[in-house]
């Protein structure tokens, strides 16, 4: 049950010079916020992203069924990993899904609450926290700057549609999605299938496909990841005249 879960307080990077904007970066089943805190320092070498603190959060600890039901970091079960489409929509857990969901939009909104405007944070992450980011971004009620799911996949994706807001805040928010095509854990038509499906329905999405890759990431990515935040998240300190700093 959701109030059974033990939750660490997320790693946190905070802005070199004033901050203005915010990344939430998600990890993958098995992984902590710790696996991904050197892509936060690649992202952060060449100085551009001075005004972005970047949240990574941990996963609490829960039963996953495909690793005979044992206990590791995951924000969902899964019921086989077995690389195939319907392997990964079989006996979704809608309910654990949604938890995360409320977690995720509870870290959007605390970054409001500090000050940071919806419009200047964005939301992604890689495998499990891919397919939260871009679940928990498209069913947010506030707009985001932008999103970003790495080697995943659209969660519920047969009642989505029942399940996003209206009015909906995030049907043109940009929305970078990138996928090896001999990934063996989350197929890359699963991928593929749900970047289909997003066009179809509307959405600014972009799907990048990167040859050989497996189910990891590459140097090249994350370049291009840098890339997308500094599009998203400009520098804006000073720009705003007449407005105190808080």
């Amino acid at each position: 049950m959701a109030s059974t879960l033990i939750r660490k307080a997320p790693l946190v990077f905070p802005a070199t010079a004033q901050h203005t904007a915010t990344v939430i970066f998600v990890h993958g089943l098995g992984d902590t916020g710790h696996g991904w805190a050197s892509a936060v320092e690649n992202w952060r070498r060449r100085q551009k992203l001075d005004e972005v603190k970047f949240v990574l959060p941990h996963a609490p600890n829960i039963p996953i069924t495909a690793n005979w039901s044992q206990k590791m970091p995951g924000w969902y079960d899964i019921a086989a990993i077995d690389g195939s489409v319907e392997g990964f929509r079989k006996n979704e857990d809608e309910a654990g899904i949604l938890v995360s969901q409320a977690y995720f939009h509870s870290l959007i909104q605390s970054e409001i609450d500090n000050g940071i405007p919806s419009e200047r944070i964005v939301l992604g992450g890689f495998s499990q926290g891919g397919a939260m980011s871009l679940f928990a971004g498209l069913t947010a009620k506030v707009k985001l700057a932008g999103i970003i799911a790495l080697s995943s996949y659209l969660l519920l994706s047969l009642k989505f549609a029942d399940l996003i807001p209206h009015p909906e805040m995030n049907k043109d928010t940009p929305i970078f999605m990138a996928h090896g095509n001999v990934d063996q854990v989350v197929n890359f038509n699963m991928g593929k299938l749900s970047y289909d499906f997003l066009k179809e329905k509307g959405y600014n999405a972009s799907f990048r496909v990167y040859e050989g890759m497996g189910h990891s990431a590459c140097l090249e990515e994350l370049d291009e990841i840098e890339d997308f935040l500094r599009q998203r998240l400009p520098p804006r300190a000073g720009k705003d005249e007449g407005k105190s700093e808080l």
